[in-house]
C-alpha cells in the first residue's frame, strides 16, 4: 500500500458518499486511476464495506451495554455456534474474542433498561454455552468512530 492508496483511504473515511471524481482530485489522480485503486483496495479487504452511520438516540435506541460474557465450555463447536448467536442478533453490534477472564465482549444497543433486561432473560443467557453475563450500562458516548488511524 503506498502514499496515494492511503490518500484515498484516508479521503473515504472523511467523506464516504464523496464522488470518485472529487477522490480523483483531491489525491491527485484522474478518475480512472482512481476508481481502478479503490476497486483494488476492495479486492484486497482493506475496504471492507461503506456504510451509513445512524445515531442510536435518534432511532430509539438510547441505551448502550458492554457485556462481558464467559462461556461454560470452550470447544469449537461451542465458540462457533456462540459466534453465529451472536452475529445473528441485530441488537449485538460488536462481539470481541477476549483474553483474561471474560471470552467475549459484546456492545448492545437497545432502547431501554427493560428492553436488556428482556433480551438477556430470552436471549443472552440461551446463547449456546453461556455460563454468565456480566452486563455494564453506558452513561454517555464520549467517542465512537469507525475511523482507523492510518
Amino acid at each position: 500500500m503506498d502514499e496515494i492508496d492511503l490518500k484515498i483511504l484516508r479521503g473515504l473515511q472523511d467523506s464516504p458518499g464523496i464522488s470518485m471524481v472529487d477522490l480523483a482530485q483531491k489525491v491527485g489522480l484522474s478518475h480512472t486511476p482512481c476508481w481502478r485503486r479503490v476497486k483494488q483496495l476492495e479486492e484486497r479487504g482493506a475496504i471492507r464495506e461503506r456504510a451509513v452511520i445512524l445515531d442510536p438516540e435518534v432511532m430509539g435506541l438510547a441505551v448502550t451495554v458492554l457485556a462481558n460474557i464467559r462461556l461454560k465450555a470452550h470447544d469449537e463447536d461451542t465458540l462457533l455456534a456462540f459466534e453465529q448467536a451472536a452475529r445473528d442478533r441485530p441488537e449485538v453490534v460488536e462481539c470481541f474474542t477476549m483474553g483474561g477472564e471474560s471470552d467475549y465482549a459484546v456492545r448492545i444497543v437497545v432502547g431501554s433498561i427493560d428492553a436488556y433486561e428482556h433480551l438477556l432473560k430470552k436471549v443472552l443467557l440461551h446463547f449456546p454455552g453461556v455460563a454468565s453475563v456480566n452486563s455494564h450500562f453506558a452513561l454517555k458516548c464520549v467517542k465512537n468512530t469507525t475511523r482507523l488511524p492510518i
